[in-house]
C-alpha cells in the first residue's frame, strides 16, 4: 500500500536525522603537515602530539588550561622528600591490547624515553640535565627519583606517555599500543590516519566514536573543506583565510617564532653579527599583515604567560643602520662576516612560514649579509635542528617552539644548554644559571628564570627572538568545540561534542 505523504515526509525527515546521528559520530580532522612517525615518545612535535597524545597514548598528569595540574593515569602523587615523588596509579586500566597497566610500564616508558637506539623527542626535550631512578613499590605505586631534585616532576610527567612494557625498545612503533580512549586503526601514507572509539576505556565514554585525519598543505584548501563540510577541524589557518566569525577562533597559541643562530661558528660565533641579525629585522612590520594582530614581540623562548618570563627586557629595535656598522667593526677584527649564511625553514610549519622566511631573508640581505634561503620539508629541516647538525653551513634555523606548561624547564634546558638536544650555545655560565633555576622553587625560581632570560637575551645573544604567536583554528559550527592554547599541540577528541 503507498504511504501517504504526511508519512513519506515523516519518513525521509527520520532517515534523515538518523543519518545527521551517525554522520556526527565520526569527525575529520585536517592537517597542515603529514606525521614523520606515529611514535608517542615523539607526541611533543605538534603535527604528531595532535593525533597521538590523550586520544591514544595517555600522561601520569595533565595540565588543563584554567585548572592547573590534573590526575590522569596517576590518581594522586606526592613528594617522599630528596627528590623522590610517589605516584598511585589509577586501578582498572588497560592497554588497548588488553594488557593491564601496571608501575612496570611507567618504568619502562621512562627508561625507553632515555633509549640509546633512537632518540625520543620528549626524553631528549624535558628530561635533559638531570637523571631520573625508579622504584616500583607495587603494582599500581611508583616512586619516580630526580637528581638534581626536580620540584616540579609532577608537572614534568604530564609529558610522559605510558606505553606497555612489551613494546619495541628497538626501533619506534608503527602502530602504538596506549590507554587512551581511541585505537590507532590505520595509517595510509599521503592519504589518511583513522582512529575508533574503545569500548575498554577507563574513564567516560566520548562522544567521537572516530577521527579521520587527512592533509591538506594549502591553508585556503583546508579552510574550504571545513566551509564545505568535508572536514570539521582545520587547527592551523593562515591570518587571511580566518573570515568567518561562525567558525574561525583565534587564540594565543603558546607558540614562540625564533631564529635558531650558531654561536659556534664563524661569523655567527661572534656576538657583533649576532646582534647585527637582530636589529635588521622589522619585527613589528610582519603583525597585521601576513601575522595577525595580537601577535606579539618575544624576548624569550617562552610565552608571556610562564613563570620567570622576563617582563623587563624591550626587543631589539628595527635599525638597519647599527646592524651594517656592526658588521663593518666585525669584518674590521677580521670576522668573515661576507660568508654565506644559510637559513633553513620548514614549509608549513605555521601559516605563511614561507612568506615570512622570504621577508626576513630580505631583511638581513638589504642589512648587508650574504643570505641563502632554503625550505625544506619536516624531515630534512630535523637534520639541521637536532643534534648531531648537519654538516656546512653556518646554519640558521627557523623553528617555532611550544611551551603551553607554565614553566622554562619545558625549553630552557635543550634550547641552551651546552648538552641541549637544539641548543646552538656552548656557555658554562649559562649551563650553571639553568641547573639553578630548574632545582629552586617559589620566587628564588621566578627570579632565576628572570635572570636566565636576560643573560640569554643580553649577553649571549643566542638567538633572533622574533614573535609570541597567534593560532587561527576552523570549526565546522556543527561541533561543540573552543580550540584552547593547547589545540596547537593536542587535540583531544574527547573534547569534542556535537551541537
Amino acid at each position: 500500500m503507498p504511504l501517504k505523504p504526511g508519512r513519506i515526509f515523516a519518513t525521509v525527515l527520520a532517515t534523515s536525522l538518523a543519518g545527521q546521528a551517525l554522520a556526527q559520530e565520526s569527525v575529520t580532522v585536517v592537517l597542515s603537515e603529514e606525521l614523520e612517525n606515529v611514535e608517542p615518545c615523539m607526541a611533543s612535535k605538534s603535527n604528531i602530539g595532535r593525533v597521538i597524545l590523550q586520544n591514544v597514548s595517555e600522561t601520569l598528569t595533565e595540565l588543563v588550561p584554567g585548572s592547573g595540574l590534573q590526575p590522569r593515569l596517576a590518581t594522586s602523587w606526592e613528594d617522599m622528600g630528596g627528590g623522590t615523588w610517589r605516584f598511585h596509579l589509577r586501578e582498572g586500566v588497560s592497554f588497548s591490547d588488553g594488557t593491564a597497566l601496571d608501575a612496570a610500564d611507567v618504568v619502562f616508558s621512562l627508561e625507553r624515553n632515555k633509549s640509546d637506539k633512537f632518540v625520543c623527542e620528549i626524553g631528549a626535550k624535558y628530561y635533559g640535565g638531570f637523571d631520573l631512578s625508579t622504584n616500583v613499590v607495587d603494582d599500581v605505586t611508583v616512586e619516580i627519583t630526580s637528581d638534581p631534585a626536580q620540584p616540579i616532576l609532577p608537572l614534568l610527567m604530564s609529558t610522559l606517555t605510558v606505553l606497555p612494557s612489551e613494546t619495541d625498545t628497538e626501533a619506534f612503533v608503527d602502530q602504538p599500543i596506549g590507554t587512551g580512549p581511541y585505537t590507532f586503526d590505520e595509517y595510509a601514507r599521503g592519504q589518511h590516519i583513522k582512529l575508533s572509539l574503545r569500548d575498554d576505556y577507563w574513564g567516560e565514554t566520548p562522544t567521537v566514536a572516530s577521527a579521520t585525519y587527512v592533509f591538506r598543505s594549502e591553508s585556503a584548501v583546508r579552510a574550504a573543506m571545513v566551509a564545505a563540510g568535508e572536514a570539521d577541524i582545520a587547527p592551523n589557518i593562515a591570518l587571511q583565510d580566518a573570515t568567518d566569525p561562525a567558525t574561525d577562533y583565534s587564540y594565543p597559541n603558546s607558540e614562540t617564532v625564533y631564529m635558531r643562530v650558531d654561536n659556534t661558528a664563524a661569523p655567527t660565533d661572534d656576538v657583533r653579527v649576532r646582534q647585527a641579525l637582530n636589529y635588521a629585522i622589522d619585527k613589528e612590520a610582519f603583525v597585521g599583515t601576513i601575522l595577525a594582530n595580537g601577535t606579539l614581540l618575544s624576548t624569550g623562548m617562552t610565552p608571556p604567560s610562564t613563570i620567570g618570563y622576563n617582563h623587563d627586557l624591550a626587543p631589539y629595535p628595527y635599525d638597519p643602520g647599527k646592524a651594517r656598522s656592526l658588521l663593518e667593526e666585525a669584518a674590521a677584527d677580521g670576522v668573515p662576516v661576507d660568508r654565506e649564511l644559510i637559513v633553513i625553514g620548514r614549509l608549513e610549519q605555521w601559516a605563511n612560514v614561507t612568506e615570512t622566511m622570504e621577508a626576513l631573508t630580505a631583511m638581513w640581505q638589504e642589512a648587508g649579509f650574504n643570505i641563502n634561503l632554503q625550505m625544506v620539508e619536516t624531515a630534512e629541516w630535523y637534520e639541521y635542528y637536532n643534534k648531531p647538525f648537519a654538516e656546512g653551513g653556518p646554519y640558521i634555523v627557523g623553528s617555532m617552539h611550544d611551551n603551553a606548561n607554565g614553566d622554562p624547564v619545558f625549553s630552557m634546558f635543550f634550547k641552551y644548554a651546552s648538552g641541549g638536544t637544539q641548543s646552538g650555545v656552548s656557555d658554562p655560565v649559562l649551563d650553571d644559571m639553568i641547573a639553578a633555576a630548574t632545582a629552586a622553587t617559589g620566587d628564588e625560581r621566578k627570579k632565576l628564570w628572570e635572570d636566565t632570560f636576560a643573560y640569554v637575551f643580553n649577553d649571549v645573544v643566542a638567538d633572533v627572538f622574533l614573535w609570541h604567536m597567534v593560532g587561527f583554528t576552523r570549526v565546522n559550527e556543527r561541533l561543540d568545540f573552543e580550540p584552547t592554547i593547547k589545540t596547537n599541540s593536542e587535540l583531544q577528541l574527547a573534547q569534542i561534542g556535537f551541537k
